[in-house]
């Protein structure tokens, strides 16, 4: 038992040291992301002066979890079939950085979707604001969206309010599922 007890501490300390304002893993819902966006809010409204800076993290958390939310698959069962999951889970962390913040997000995804995904990101991150404005108004009139909604909006939006450009990586999980993280960095 004390040996959980130390463990808890080094967590804790090392949690501190990294800055870490949120972390969490585990299957989402609605109510959940409310009660997780409502607690990065206070969090910032005690770490953050500038007002602004504080609405740019709370909206690209906000879009960053309704990604989790949204965009989930949960890797192939016994029987070698992917679903989508009924209850979507994810791993998303917010670390204060000396000039901003980082928000990172994991969830499992279809395998046969990370190349289109890949070339959404690549053409996002190769795009000037002006033109990542364009491209957010063209994607939005032209009404095409998944079955998930969207269209590709969410990503767009993060890029533009974070100014920067998005990193993220995919591992294979197995023959039909892929882990997909994404780290958004919100400068001041």
């Amino acid at each position: 038992m004390q040996r959980m007890i130390d463990q808890i501490h080094d967590l804790y300390d090392s949690l501190e040291k990294q800055r870490i304002l949120l972390s969490f893993k585990g299957s989402l819902s609605p109510d959940l992301v409310t009660a997780l966006l409502g607690l990065v809010e206070r969090k910032m409204e005690h770490i953050e002066e500038d007002p602004r800076a504080r609405k740019r993290v709370f909206n690209v958390v906000m879009e960053c979890l309704q990604n989790l939310y949204h965009h989930n698959q949960r890797p192939a069962n016994t029987e070698g079939t992917s679903k989508p999951l009924n209850d979507p889970h994810g791993v998303v962390m917010i670390a204060q950085q000396e000039d901003g913040y980082s928000i990172l997000t994991g969830n499992f995804m279809a395998g046969i979707d990370v190349d289109r995904v890949k070339v959404h990101l690549d053409r996002i991150n190769a795009m000037a604001p002006e033109e990542l404005r364009e491209f957010y108004k063209t994607t939005l009139a032209n009404g095409q969206f998944s079955e998930r909604g969207g269209g590709g909006l969410g990503m767009i939006d993060i890029a533009r309010k974070s100014g920067g450009k998005l990193e993220y990586g995919f591992v294979p999980y197995d023959k039909d599922s892929a882990f997909f993280s994404l780290n958004v960095n919100v400068t001041n």
